[in-house]
């Protein structure tokens, strides 16, 4: 270890979020800088004042994913919480599977990897486009403009969930502002009264799938709980919770900062407009283009380890910028360009890397395929009913998003 870099001890931590000072939909400028200059760099959090490590190069980023000597406990002091969370619910509370490591983490991410296979998720595409079909219907019936969000953005995932998760229908309000409150600096008293409402719904459907098992994700967990006996209740409440926080925000946010961009790029959308058959490729792009999530990875050092040359110590946090990763030009030629075509866009790390890449991409991926390529093709008008400038983008957020987006056509 003496030869690794220790940070200057007079060095002034950069305030964290960066700025976004030009379009709202490009990553901060600052990233490029620190790519080049000081790729793992001192951050102190606007949100609390914690400090820790910023990553901002691909290859950085990925090694430090899949690197066991990096926790994703958010109960460890170190961890740069940029939310919100009561404290006192820790212990009391099973983690999300993202706040999990192994052997813990791998167990429950195995007994629900199964019900998020691609055989399962492509079984799923007639319904999901069935969905969308209804969404769009109602859209082209109320005549724009209209809302993308709360026309398509949000019922698109929401109803999908639901119906997957065994969740009822009227139920959906709740998660929503459940998720919402994950992902944005809600107050302490509102996470907890969320959670404690969603922690009631879940026992209740729980205990009522254990009577009347049904076609549901709630009913073939517990199913395959019996026969290994392993989960407790609490357990499979904390699997649910963890795939709806990571299936509905990441696809709401998708839909909407996808179609933006998709707007904002007309031939982007042509093309894919002409090639429907090729929007897994395209979605690929759109998710390295946008990364929404740009610095919700975030690890904490269980001991000293070298990451780019610098020695992070044991108990320092780290956060990725899955953003400035994503538009590292020693892996992405020309990043800051939308490119349809860009086949080495799958290397993206948009849903993460590892042990914890996103247990439900493969669904947040097929929903924003059906959405993209049936929007561009039974509204081939479709544009954007306000300046770039007057949209209200989600501030404060670990996922980004806009709260409306007025379309018409």
């Amino acid at each position: 270890m003496s030869d690794l870099v220790d940070a200057c001890p007079h060095a002034q931590p950069r305030p964290f979020p960066l700025e976004r000072t030009g379009c709202p939909l490009d990553p901060a400028p600052e990233y490029a800088v620190l790519r080049e200059t000081e790729p793992v760099s001192r951050v102190k959090l606007r949100f609390n004042g914690r400090e820790a490590w910023l990553l901002t190069r691909y290859e950085d980023v990925r090694q430090m994913l899949v690197d066991p000597r990096f926790s994703s406990n958010m109960a460890d002091p170190g961890y740069p919480l940029q939310f919100h969370f009561p404290m006192e619910l820790l212990g009391k509370v099973k983690p999300a599977l993202l706040h999990m490591d192994p052997p813990e983490h791998t167990a429950h991410r195995m007994m629900l990897m199964p019900e998020l296979s691609v055989k399962r998720v492509e079984a799923m595409r007639p319904r999901t486009q069935e969905i969308v079909d209804e969404c769009i219907d109602a859209m082209l019936d109320h005549g724009g403009p209209v809302d993308l969000v709360s026309m398509l953005s949000m019922p698109v995932p929401s109803i999908g969930m639901c119906e997957l998760t065994g969740v009822p229908h009227e139920s959906r309000d709740l998660f929503h502002r459940w998720v919402t409150l994950l992902v944005t600096q809600g107050s302490a008293e509102e996470h907890a009264t969320a959670n404690a409402e969603v922690e009631v719904l879940l026992y209740e459907l729980i205990a009522e799938r254990q009577k009347n098992p049904g076609d549901d994700l709630i009913s073939s967990l517990l199913q395959r709980n019996g026969e290994k006996n392993e989960l407790e209740p609490s357990d499979i409440s904390a699997l649910v919770r963890a795939m709806i926080a990571a299936g509905h925000e990441s696809t709401v946010n998708g839909i909407s900062i996808g179609a933006l961009v998709l707007l904002q790029h007309p031939e982007q959308a042509d093309w894919l407009r002409e090639h429907p058959e090729l929007s897994g490729q395209a979605v690929d792009e759109l998710s390295r283009y946008s990364s929404i999530s740009d610095h919700g990875t975030v690890r904490v050092a269980l001991e000293d380890a070298e990451i780019g040359g610098q020695l992070i110590r044991k108990g320092e946090g780290v956060i990725c910028s899955l953003s400035a990763s994503n538009h590292d030009p020693a892996v992405f030629k020309d990043p800051n360009t939308l490119d349809l075509t860009r086949r080495e866009a799958r290397h993206n790390v948009a849903f993460g890397f590892g042990r914890h890449q996103c247990a439900g991409q493969m669904l947040v991926r097929m929903q924003l395929e059906v959405v993209f390529t049936t929007l561009l093709r039974r509204i081939p008008g479709l544009r954007l009913d306000a300046a770039l400038g007057e949209l209200p983008f989600k501030a404060n957020a670990l996922i980004d998003g806009v709260h409306e987006l007025p379309v018409t056509w």
